[in-house]
Formats: structure tokens, C-alpha cells, sequence
């Protein structure tokens, strides 16, 4: 008895863990596929089976390309450089500077705020005329932008919000993997007449790669599923420049009530983000040393 006891009591500890993950997971995601090749049920008119013509409504679809294209630009536009700038933060703070501590809060604190209180603020910042960005320009010259309002600078503007939010979160696991590291090596280095730069390069950034790893996946995924900001600031205008593919999802499910198309969708972003993964586990793990 007690030996069946020792060998169910791990399948009971995560018993909770498994049936959430299943509840709100698992089966979602199973129910999604399955209503991806149906219609959506209106009224006394139930489901029926259309088999893959969702996903070839998608080709048609000048809105969904369109989001894809955008997301796909903020996707390459956010990701390294929010990387990169956590890095740069994360060595800044971990160096013996006066005000340390005040510098990490500071990075940080953006990380704390909910993204729609953020989008509030950065509303005003954005604002023609009066706003904080053409305050600042028209110092030099500039005259005012409709930041949010035109085809070329909404997305853009969008992208900048989300560099500045995402870079605090990613500092936090820079600046751990930064202290993991011994101070010997750095001894070691300048015994032999290695510069900083030279150091960095070949030294600590090859035993960051694990964490920069960790770090590139999240904020792949991030920018595929972040949209409060989209919300409140663009409703994906002007004219879909700003429409990002959660954002359509959202809107084809809620606000057209078209789920069956919305499951199609839900799919591709999935299998989008399932892809990637594979890339960067199943290929940049082979390339990363975590010894």
C-alpha cells in the first residue's frame, strides 16, 4: 500500500495543475480546430461542415493579409530591439553605479503598469500638436504629426510602446543571468589584455545565450498576443495600418460574431506561433551551451 501510495502521490500533486491546463488549454484549443471546419451556428440555423473553405476565405481576405503583414513587421521591429535594450539595461544596473537601485525601479516599473493604463498615458504623449513627442520636435522645427492617424506612423508608433513596455520585463532575466556569472572570468580576462568589448563578445554573451533564448521566445509570443494597446489607441486604423492579428481575431469573434472564421484564424496564429517555437527550440537550442 504504501508503495502504490509513493507512486500516485506525484499524478495527485499535479492532478490540479493538469485539469487546469486542460479546462482552459488543451480542450479550447481541440474545440477551436474542430469549429475552424464548421460555419457559425445563427440562430435555429446549426453548424454546418465546410471543411477547409475557411481557411481558403483567408486567401481572399485583403484584412487578414493585411494583419498578417503588419504583424509580421511588428513582430521584426519589437522583438530585437526590446531585446536588445533589456540587455543594455540589464548590463547598466548590474555595474557599480550610484543610484543602482533607483535605475532597476525605473526600468522596471513599466513592466508593473497594465498595458491600457500605459496606452492611456502614451494617448497624450502621441496627442497632435499639444502631445509630448510634438512638444519636443517642434524645438527643432518640426511641425505637428498625426502619430496615431497616419497610414505610416500609427504602426510604428504602436511598435515604440511596445520596445518601452517589453524591455523592463526581459532586464529582470538579463540582469539574474548577468550575476550568475563569475566575477573570476572577468579577472581572467583583463589578466590577459582582453578589452570590455572583446570580453562581452566572446565571453558573457555566449553564456547569455540560454537566457536570450528563453527571452526570444516570450517575446516572440508577446507580440503576437499583446492588443490592449491596439485597442485603445487605434482600433487597428487608419484604414487596417495598425490591425494586428489578434486584434482581427478579436474583432471577427466579438464584434462580427463570426466564430467559426475566427477559429480559422485562431489556427493559423497558433500553428504561426508553433512553428517558430520549433525554429528556435529545435534549431538555436543546438547552438546554445548552458555549461
Amino acid at each position: 500500500m504504501s508503495r502504490l501510495q509513493s507512486q500516485a502521490t506525484p499524478w495527485l500533486l499535479l492532478l490540479p495543475a493538469a485539469v487546469l491546463l486542460a479546462t482552459f488549454t488543451h480542450i479550447p484549443a481541440v474545440t477551436t480546430f474542430i469549429n475552424s471546419f464548421y460555419t457559425t451556428p445563427r440562430g435555429a440555423r446549426p453548424a454546418r461542415f465546410v471543411g477547409v473553405e475557411q481557411y481558403q476565405s483567408m486567401l481572399a481576405d485583403p484584412v487578414f493579409l493585411a494583419a498578417l503583414k503588419n504583424n509580421a513587421i511588428y513582430a521584426l521591429g519589437t522583438v530585437p530591439l526590446a531585446i536588445g535594450l533589456s540587455l543594455l539595461m540589464a548590463i547598466i544596473v548590474n555595474s557599480s553605479i550610484r543610484g543602482r537601485a533607483l535605475l532597476r525601479m525605473s526600468f522596471f516599473l513599466p513592466t508593473v503598469l497594465p498595458m491600457i493604463a500605459v496606452a492611456n498615458i502614451w494617448l497624450f504623449f502621441y496627442t497632435p500638436g499639444y502631445g509630448l513627442f510634438d512638444q519636443i520636435l517642434a524645438n527643432f522645427g518640426f511641425s505637428s504629426t498625426n502619430w496615431l492617424g497616419s497610414p505610416n506612423t500609427a504602426l510604428p508608433s504602436l511598435m515604440l510602446l511596445g520596445i518601452w513596455k517589453e524591455a523592463g520585463f526581459f532586464m529582470i532575466f538579463y540582469l539574474a543571468a548577468l550575476q550568475q556569472i563569475s566575477p573570476s572570468l572577468a579577472e581572467a580576462a583583463a589578466l590577459e589584455g582582453a578589452s570590455r568589448w572583446y570580453y562581452f563578445r566572446r565571453i558573457v554573451f555566449p553564456l547569455l545565450m540560454p537566457t536570450t533564448l528563453f527571452v526570444l521566445v516570450n517575446a516572440l509570443i508577446n507580440s503576437f498576443r499583446l492588443i490592449d494597446h491596439v485597442i485603445v489607441m487605434t482600433r487597428g486604423g487608419p484604414d487596417n495600418a495598425s490591425t494586428l492579428l489578434l486584434y482581427y481575431i478579436y474583432n471577427t469573434a466579438f464584434r462580427f460574431w463570426d466564430t467559426a472564421y475566427a477559429s480559422a484564424l485562431t489556427m493559423v496564429l497558433l500553428a504561426a506561433l508553433a512553428a517558430f517555437s520549433f525554429i528556435q527550440f529545435g534549431i538555436l537550442d543546438r547552438k546554445v551551451h548552458y555549461k
